[in-house]
């Protein structure tokens, strides 16, 4: 059974997180920019003009919204922070306040017929993935330091790590697919964020 100090230490890791997942969440919306209307033009061609920076913003809005609820799924299951787990943490929480600029970036380019929207592309895709990468290590560090509140087999432990690798594994793909479309890339992304919307550290029986 957990002591009250290591709970007291979870519980304050926790707050913290959810404060920088808010802040970053607030970030994205403040990049959403009124279109500037030249004499005569109306507002809603103007709009939908605008669709890329709305589609950008949806999509790394549900991706920073289910990694907050999968975060706090994860941490529903530990039982204690230790050192190595606070830094893993806050390697996740630099890429999830990171996010914000590459959504501006991937907006702003997202309809460029040049390299720059494979690029724009490509360093979101990079953002994402360094971020799944956190989260897997993560969840890593908590099952083979015993973090966790229950026991699992290693069967059990291979099965949610590879829930965790796949989608690792399609947004590292996405650099590559960056560079062929970018707007196929956005797809992919927001599909993979559904994926992630279910339930990823489901361990007990």
């Amino acid at each position: 059974m957990s002591t009250q100090s290591e709970t007291a230490e979870t519980n304050r890791l926790e707050a913290f997180s959810d404060g920088v997942f808010a802040i970053a969440i607030t970030l994205l919306v403040l990049e959403l920019k009124s279109p500037e209307l030249e004499d005569g033009e109306r507002l809603w061609p103007a709009l939908r003009h605008e669709w890329p920076q709305f589609a950008a913003y949806l999509t790394s809005f549900a991706i920073l919204g289910i990694m907050w609820v999968n975060h706090h799924s994860m941490f529903r299951q530990i039982k204690r922070a230790d050192r190595g787990l606070m830094f893993l943490n806050l390697l996740l929480l630099l890429w999830t306040t990171l996010l914000p600029f590459p959504t501006s970036l991937f907006a702003e380019h997202l309809r460029d017929e040049s390299i720059n929207s494979n690029v724009a592309a490509a360093v979101y895709s990079a953002n994402l993935t360094l971020a799944a990468i956190a989260f897997s290590a993560i969840w890593w560090h908590v099952l083979r330091n015993h973090l966790v509140d229950h026991d699992m087999t290693k069967a059990q432990m291979r099965t949610s790590l590879l829930r965790y690798s796949i989608g690792t594994v399609i947004y590292g793909a996405c650099i590559g697919l960056s560079f062929i479309s970018a707007q196929m890339t956005l797809l992919v992304v927001f599909l993979l964020a559904l994926y992630y919307g279910f339930e990823q550290v489901r361990t007990r029986a």
